[in-house]
């Protein structure tokens, strides 16, 4: 039980939420997270950093023939979420606790995603974290490879270092990725980039925010 987002009732993950004891022995290779869905020949979406869910709860409801995962690492938020997907009987979407570079990177096949989502990602302020960034050259060239034909990857933040380190690391992998504006999805209210929890917290701050979106190069 968690008494913070929660405020004291239980989150029940069930059918929804898995973490890495879920998942195969490294030694059995790739896993496929498709396989966690009844139609796994749907279109796929990942995103990564997902919170409390608030973006996958909006869209998945529009798109009911797509399939999509949320990557969280903070335990309290990926239960939250993966209650919050039970309770609105999101059945199209399922949510991981895990880090998310690991999974893409030592987990996923190849060509088996249709868009990324990361939206407003921990910024890791201090030079010695900048390691923990979700985007490096290393996680692009994964992102790339997970990606199908012409996939998606959608960069939004309202930090702007962390935007001048997208769009460096953006440009050095000009081989992989083609740069496009960022529209926002349909799930956005009128204004809004994404319509996350933590973008209308930043909105009611008066913070900027920046968007592009990756198109993946053969």
């Amino acid at each position: 039980m968690s008494f913070g987002l929660s405020r004291g009732k239980t989150l029940d993950t069930e059918g929804y939420g898995f973490d890495r004891s879920d998942l195969p022995d490294y030694e059995d290779g790739p896993f496929d997270p498709r396989s966690w869905f009844a139609d796994s020949s749907r279109p796929f979406e990942l995103e990564i950093g997902s919170g409390k869910g608030t973006f996958l709860v909006q869209q998945a409801s529009l798109q009911p023939d797509t399939n999509f995962l949320g990557i969280e690492w903070a335990a309290e938020f990926y239960r939250y979420a993966a209650d919050r997907l039970r309770r609105n009987q999101c059945n199209n979407v399922r949510m991981l606790h895990d880090d998310a570079v690991q999974f893409v990177t030592h987990r996923m096949p190849d060509a088996c995603c249709r868009i990324v989502h990361l939206y407003f990602s921990d910024p890791w302020p201090k030079a010695r974290h900048h390691k923990r960034r979700v985007v490096q050259d290393a996680s692009l060239e994964q992102l790339h490879r997970i990606l199908a034909t012409e996939g998606l990857l959608h960069l939004v933040t309202d930090h702007m270092d962390l935007w001048a380190w997208y769009e460096s690391h953006v440009e050095r992998s000009a081989h992989l990725f083609e740069r496009l504006p960022f529209t926002p999805p349909s799930s956005a209210a009128e204004g809004e980039v994404v319509g996350t929890n933590f973008e209308r917290k930043y909105r009611r701050e008066g913070r900027p925010f920046n968007a592009m979106t990756l198109r993946r190069l053969p």
